[in-house]
Parts: structure tokens; sequence; C-alpha cells
């Protein structure tokens, strides 16, 4: 394997490790953009074009690296082009939610080649290393690949990470926090976690519509308010690796009780739960609704889905539910806003799939609060990746850690 542990790399003659680094800086260069030629290799490196073809050649003889074709002449011989091997390098890529988790793999062209597996479990679960066994097990089966052929598993979860130890502060049993030493000990390759909206940002940094933005805001809109920042082109983490706790900025002193033991949380007003929660009071009323006619006798039915779907087929309860939300959130987006002074605000997970049901009264709640120059210049847009920028940004997290070999550092700079 090209890669090796940060243990096994201190043993090194100081020739063989400038190789290896060489080898591993070639190995991050072709992730990021491929392809690329020799030449333009030998600049980023400031190495030798003689030995960078020597390094190509011996990372194509272990089939790492292929030459993927040949680019455009500039008078001489057409260049050769170089990529990484579609089948040298997988990871195991798994974004965890509140009630269920995801998974799938991915190979170092930023490809799938599994189905996204999904299954259930939580933060606090005990048995989530065997789950995971369990999930990668099947994708293996299922794309035909070998356990010796993951390189490394990268996760993504709600809560407070310090992601230098691998530890989860939000998990409620202090036995059960480091979550890297739990999946290592099962799966004894490399293990990295992060912030499920960090990484949700970051997918949309390099795939989605955050792509060469400087300064932008990416939320993740469900039973939680996840928020990614992206300040002067780099994932913000703060400086213990807690920014962006976008949920529990306290908007009612006297509100509401917050799942994080105190009162008035954004999140008690402007999340999913509290969507669910005004849709069945109103049912339970008998308002004069679809919502009504449908889930009366079983109201624990209702879904989000279903009151988007509703507004959408023009019901006023579902559309007049939606606004009043969506004025909440765009309390707590005006703070972020005169903060950051973002130049966009992109909005993900299943509440920002009801379009312009919340996109219109959260703009006319920020023409209220927030200033008109600062405001002007913010676009707030719906994030086409939907479900996938999670999956997607954990990927880039772990290729870009694997080829660094680092174990932290900023996200996918050029």
């Amino acid at each position: 394997m090209v890669t090796r542990r940060t243990e096994d790399t201190g043993r090194m003659a100081i020739s063989e490790l400038r190789r290896y680094k060489l080898r591993m800086q070639i190995l991050l260069f072709l992730y990021k953009k491929h392809p690329q030629t020799a030449s333009s290799l030998s600049k980023k490196t400031h190495v030798s074009l003689p030995t960078i073809r020597a390094v190509l050649d011996d990372l194509i003889h272990e089939k790492n690296v292929c030459i993927s074709g040949v680019g455009q002449s500039k008078g001489g011989r057409r260049p050769v082009l170089y990529s990484h091997a579609s089948d040298a390098f997988h990871i195991l890529s798994i974004e965890l939610g509140h009630h269920n988790a995801k998974a799938t793999i991915f190979n170092s062209l930023n490809k799938t080649i599994s189905s996204i597996h999904e299954f259930n479990t939580t933060i606090n679960d005990p048995d989530f290393p065997l789950q995971v066994e369990k999930t990668l097990k099947a994708l293996l089966q299922e794309s035909h690949l070998n356990r010796n052929q993951i390189i490394a598993i990268g996760i993504s979860m709600p809560g407070l990470i310090d992601t230098d130890n691998g530890i989860n502060k939000t998990i409620k049993d202090p036995a059960l926090q480091n979550i890297e030493h739990r999946l290592t000990q099962q799966f004894n390759i490399p293990i990295y976690i992060e912030n499920d909206a960090r990484m949700q940002a970051l997918g949309e940094f390099v795939f989605g519509k955050a792509q060469k933005t400087q300064n932008t805001l990416i939320l993740n809109w469900h039973w939680g308010l996840g928020l990614g920042v992206i300040l002067n082109g780099q994932i913000f983490h703060g400086s213990s690796g807690s920014a962006g706790e976008f949920s529990h900025i306290r908007i009612l002193p006297e509100g509401q009780l917050c799942e994080c033991g105190k009162q008035g949380c954004l999140q008690t007003i402007a999340s999913a739960q509290t969507l669910l929660d005004m849709a069945r009071e109103q049912i339970k009323k008998g308002a004069v609704s679809q919502l009504t006619k449908r889930f009366r006798n079983e109201p624990t039915k209702l879904t989000i889905q279903d009151i988007i779907q509703c507004a959408k087929n023009g019901d006023e309860l579902s559309i007049s539910l939606l606004n009043e939300l969506s004025k909440k959130l765009a309390w707590g987006l005006s703070i972020l806003i005169q903060l950051y002074n973002p130049e966009l605000i992109v909005l993900n997970g299943p509440l920002a799939k009801a379009q312009q049901y919340v996109l219109v009264p959260i703009q006319q709640t920020l023409n209220q609060y927030c200033l008109e120059s600062i405001l002007n210049n913010v676009k707030i847009e719906i994030s086409e990746m939907g479900e996938h920028s999670g999956l997607k940004g954990v990927a880039v997290m772990v290729f870009q850690k694997i080829f660094s070999d680092k174990s932290a550092g900023p996200y996918y700079l050029s």
C-alpha cells in the first residue's frame, strides 16, 4: 500500500522519507485535479521533471496511478496525462444523522462504486462499530471488493467533534465518546470523524453551489440546524472544532427546553420537529386543512414531506406553517449575516425542499432585520446536491488527509 502509518514514517531514512512525501504530494495533487501532466506536477512540487517522472513510473508500476490520455501540444510532443487508477484507493464514507445513518464506498476519482446503504443507529449506539462492520460487509459484497482495498473510514455526525482525537463530546456515555478508538479496534485502518454540517459544507464547496466562493454559509435544515461555515475559502472549525452550533443560539430566554438542556434555543422554534408540533396542534384543533383531513386519526404519521406536498397543492395551513417557521429561522440567519457578511447561503435538508415556500418568507424577514448594504451582497439558494453532499464531503476529507499524510488541516485548498 502506498500510504503508511505515522509511526512507520518515523522510522524511515531521510532519503526514503523525502521520496515517500513526494509520492503523497503527487497523489494529493492528482486527487484534487485530474488528469495532470508530469510538467504541471513538477511545478507544483518544485521538484525536477526527471524525478517526478521516476516517481510516476513507480506509482504506475504499483497500479496506484495510470496514464489517462495525452494533452494538447504547445509546439512539441503532446504531453502524457496522469490520473489515479480507478481501482487503487477506496474509502467507506458514512453520514450519521439523529436517527439513522447512510454509507457508501468511494474511489479516489470521487466516484461511488456501491449503492447508498441506510441503517438505523444514533451517536449514542454502543453497537455502532458492529453496525459499521455489517454495513461494510454488505457494500463490499455488492461492489466486489476485498476488505483490504478499503484504506480508511470517514464518518460525519452531529455533535461537538474533536477531530484531532476522534472524539464526539456530545455522546452521553463518556466511555463511547472516542469514536476513532472504538472503530480502530474493529477495523485497524485510519478512522476520521467530523461534524456533519461541516462535511455537508465541504461537499457543497467542492461539488455544489459553494464552488469558487470564499465566504459562504451552508445550513442543513432538519431536526437540528447544522451550520457549515466557509471563511476565506476554507472550512472554519473554530478554536476547538465547535464552530457552527447554530441550533443553540438562544433566541427566547423563557422559551422551550432544548435537548442541550438550555431554554429558548433557535432549534426549539425553527426545526423540523417544531414544524411537526405546530401542524399536529392545528390538526388537534380541527383546523380546515388537507392535513386535518388526512391525519386527524393518526397525527403521529404526519411527516415533513406531507406538509411540503400539501403546501405545493395549495393548502393554506401548510403554507402558513412553513411561512411561520421560515421567519423564525430568518431571525437566526440575520445574526449570521451581520457577523459573517457572506456572499452566499445554501439551504440543504428536508425543509429546503419546500423551495419558494421557505425562500420567500426568509428573504422578507431578512429585509426587516439586516442592514441593506450587507444583505444586498447575499444570495440565498437551495442545494442541488440534496442528501449526497455530506457523503461526498466525507470522501474529500478522508482522501485529502490520507494523501496529505496528516490527521488534520484545512480542506481542499488548491
